[in-house]
């Protein structure tokens, strides 16, 4: 195997520095909220869902994170008040993550410093070509990461946004309101 060009070594060196400053960069500006970005994507997926819940294993996938860290994030948003843990009624063997009025308020107050955020740090100086081009550079690396397709990300490219559910042609083999909607494939 060949050694690294120097183009990609600063390609790479660029793409870890953004990786690890984001987040951090992200947290801080939601401070005000009294949420990190992460925690602001949790209980942005769980306002979308339908009647604020989700089981835990969609809501993993939506976040695009581990079982054990949405675990962690779901127990300090509990202690906050903004979401809490339910047995699935229609399938006991389920925990499902619901949103708190409280969480909603979180939401909503939390949505425009998130917004601003990301169009600062992000968006800011890129046309919607380098914002077509971006999705597309990410997503290439995202699918090599990810090639199961666990994560929502990952799902199907040709999804409106990340965090819908994937589309499959396959019928769910039970449904349950607190799983996310599955389309048929046309």
């Amino acid at each position: 195997m060949s050694e690294l060009k120097r183009d990609e070594r600063v390609a790479v060196a660029r793409l870890h520095a953004l990786l690890e400053l984001l987040p951090t960069a992200l947290d801080r500006q939601l401070v005000p909220a009294g949420l990190t970005s992460f925690e602001f994507t949790l209980i942005e997926a769980l306002h979308d869902a339908e009647a604020g819940r989700l089981r835990l294993s969609a809501l993993a996938s939506r976040t695009n994170a581990t079982l054990p860290r949405l675990s962690r994030v779901v127990t300090a948003l509990e202690r906050k008040g903004l979401v809490m843990r339910a047995a699935c009624e229609e399938d006991g063997r389920a925990t499902n993550a619901l949103l708190t009025d409280a969480g909603r308020r979180a939401y909503d107050a939390g949505r425009p410093v998130y917004e601003d955020a990301v169009r600062t740090m992000i968006l800011d100086g890129l046309d919607d070509d380098d914002v077509d081009r971006l999705a597309d550079l990410t997503y290439s690396i995202l699918t090599k990461l990810d090639p199961d397709r666990r994560l929502a990300i990952t799902a199907d490219q040709g999804a409106v946004c990340a965090a819908d559910p994937a589309v499959t042609d396959e019928p769910p083999v039970e449904d349950c309101p607190a799983d996310p909607p599955r389309a048929a494939v046309a």
